[in-house]
């Protein structure tokens, strides 16, 4: 540790021997006089001197009793910190020593009714201390009289900071420094302009300028710090920020914060040498523990207000609270914000709220045997599902073997390992997505997309975004398949068959009847707004008038009133939700597209849109797309690398 003793000795001793090599001793008629000599025998400026008043002078009366001033005076001497600092301060120290910024005393005079006052302040750091030839001076520039010369000493001394009258001087109060205020952007902010004191002229205090603002309406944001140091060193005849409002801050709204991932989207489908998709090593099923917390809220924020710097309140949006997305075989913690697990099982996001589902594994067929199955939550067939029977899941669908003439319907995803032989009567629908080794001669149906790694023959798909053939099999021969943004294979179509194929994109028959929907109930609301508004005017009329309408029609008027309020949140919502249908189906007109990455055969119909193109001549490697409303032929597309993912855990091997 530093010996701060020691270390005090040792600059004592040396501003003693210092001082005593360099002091002289010297007399004048003023004490600035005295103070100027010394300077020139020491040779160095005023502002490095130091002196101690000896014998104080005295001007005498009428030439008589006249004394000079004596003082001593020496070179300020500054002592080297970092020569003190090499010797003291270990490493450790000096690291964990705060930085400072250096700052040199000074010392500032301010006029007022009452006199002439003084500040002087400490040196921070290396800084200089301020000296009372300074001090002096700057109280004669400002034509200061009777100087209590022994208390400025002190003050400089002391270098306490804060003001202390010292002296005297000639007050004119045409000459005080004045100030205006400016309130601009909005009330968010306030300037002052200060004018210079002239001759004789007074300051203006901290107190003064608070209470100017104060007058002014002038009452947050008040920059008190600034406006002490702006008293010390004004800035005169400029703008100067002096206060500023603060702006309100909305609230975040609560949201949920999932343990699991809720994107099936992001697994990706792998493909095996053998051209086969391989679905082992996906892991789409995301199992849980009983117990185990699955999501939790944080709670909304409140918003926090603004204020003008005129003090006027700017209110703000708390964020909005939501219900806490429980579903089945889950609850909610102690903490009332925690959902936990009720069972093992898989969990999932359906209907926008959290679900456990348990899983229901049938070891052998889906006959006789077992009858049709309903099930809430994801079943897993190790055989096959053979004609007449059905299979519904509220969670996914796996069947290990194939689906002969059968129903199937899954709120989640439907993977069937071998393929689908729906004898022009099986059906298959997915809320999500449908993974098969081939669809053969059934209807299929999937909320997101279908993919098969082997083909698609003689059969009605629909997809709501995409059909995807991947494999070295994967031909698409014969029925209509529809999807929004594209389908895609290796083959489209068949040479030797008569079986007409046909692929439409860029279409989606429930948004537009959605959208028509819209548009029909928009217009009987504006219709009813229209009889509403003539209704409202004939009663209006009729009440200025006479003055005033009988207690029935009054109440009548209010109950229109009331609906009309109604019926504008009713059109302004509608309207909302058509410009939403609208972008969905502009955006699908630039994502709608065919493609084969091998062939495509003539006879296969392409419909984009509203354009339609039967293709009569063979291409190699094609994608058909829509421009200018008319189908064009470009060069093969690979599909999005969305598509290539799928659930994880299966395999069609």
């Amino acid at each position: 540790m530093i010996d701060f003793v020691r270390l005090q000795n040792i600059v004592k001793e040396q501003l003693e021997q210092d001082r005593a090599i360099s002091m002289v001793e010297v007399s004048g008629p003023t004490l600035e006089a005295a103070v100027i000599e010394a300077a020139t025998l020491l040779d160095i400026p005023v502002r490095r001197l130091e002196y101690e008043v000896a014998e104080k002078g005295s001007p005498g009366i009428f030439g008589t009793g006249k004394k000079d001033w004596k003082i001593k005076a020496y070179e300020r001497i500054y002592i080297k910190r970092e020569k003190i600092e090499e010797e003291f301060l270990t490493d450790d120290m000096a690291e964990k020593a705060p930085v400072i910024e250096d700052k040199d005393g000074e010392s500032f005079v301010q006029l007022l009714s009452e006199g002439a006052f003084l500040k002087v302040t400490a040196p921070v750091g290396k800084g200089r201390e301020a000296t009372e030839v300074h001090a002096m001076q700057s109280l004669h520039n400002r034509g200061v009289a009777n100087i209590d010369t022994e208390l400025v000493s002190k003050l400089v001394s002391e270098a306490a900071g804060t003001y202390v009258k010292v002296g005297d001087f000639e007050h004119r109060p045409v000459n005080d420094s004045m100030v205006t205020v400016d309130i601009a952007e909005g009330e968010m902010k306030a300037f002052i302009q200060v004018l210079p004191p002239g001759t004789g002229g007074c300051d203006i205090t901290v107190e003064t300028y608070l209470s100017f603002l104060r007058n002014h309406k002038v009452v947050f944001g008040v920059k008190e710090d600034f406006l002490r140091d702006f008293v010390d060193k004004p800035v005169y005849k400029e703008k100067v920020e002096i206060a500023e409002g603060m702006k309100p801050v909305d609230g975040r709204d609560a949201y949920i914060q999932y343990n699991f991932e809720t994107d099936q989207t992001k697994i990706r489908l792998r493909e095996g040498s053998n051209g086969r998709v391989d679905f082992k090593e996906l892991n789409i099923i995301q199992n849980v523990v009983q117990n185990q917390p699955l999501a939790r809220k944080l709670p909304p924020e409140e918003g926090v207000v603004g204020r003008t710097v005129t003090g006027k309140v700017m209110p703000a949006k708390s964020g909005k609270d939501i219900a806490l997305p429980v579903g089945t075989n889950v609850h909610v913690g102690d903490d009332g914000a925690t959902i936990i697990a009720d069972i093992n099982g898989q969990v999932i996001v359906a209907n926008s709220k959290i679900n456990v589902e348990p899983v229901y594994t049938v070891n052998g067929d889906v006959n006789l045997k077992t009858g049709n199955i309903i099930f809430l939550g994801t079943v897993i067939i190790n055989g096959n599902v053979e004609d007449g029977f059905s299979v519904k899941a509220a969670g996914n669908i796996e069947v290990n073997g194939t689906v002969a003439k059968a129903e199937l319907d899954a709120e989640g995803d439907i993977i069937i390992h071998q393929g689908i032989n729906g004898k022009s009567g099986g059906s298959i629908r997915s809320g999500r997505s449908i993974w098969a080794r081939f669809i053969e001669n059934a209807f299929v149906e999937a909320g997101n997309m279908v993919v098969a790694s082997d083909g698609i023959i003689n059969s009605n798909v629909d997809a709501f975004n995409r059909i995807i053939c991947q494999g070295k099999r994967a031909h698409i021969m014969g029925g209509r398949l529809r999807a929004r943004e594209e389908i895609n294979a290796k083959v489209l179509g068949n040479p030797t068959s008569g079986t007409e194929t046909i692929c439409e994109v860029g279409f989606d028959p429930k948004s537009k009847e959605e959208l028509n929907q819209l548009a029909v109930e928009k217009e009987a609301a504006e219709k009813e707004l229209d009889d509403i508004k003539l209704n409202l005017q004939t009663l209006i009329n009729i009440k200025k008038q006479r003055k005033s309408l009988p207690e029935d029609k009054e109440a009548y008027m209010q109950e229109l009133m009331d609906r009309r309020q109604v019926l504008i949140g009713d059109v302004k919502k509608a309207e909302q939700e058509i410009l939403k249908a609208q972008e969905l189906l502009s955006s699908l007109k630039i994502r709608g597209r065919v493609s084969a990455s091998s062939k495509v055969y003539p006879g296969v119909k392409i419909l984009i849109r509203d354009a339609k193109d039967d293709v009569r001549t063979e291409y190699r490697a094609v994608t058909f797309i829509l421009e200018d409303g008319l189908i064009r032929v470009i060069r093969y597309e690979e599909p999005g690398e969305e598509v290539t993912k799928g659930p994880d855990g299966y395999t069609t091997n």
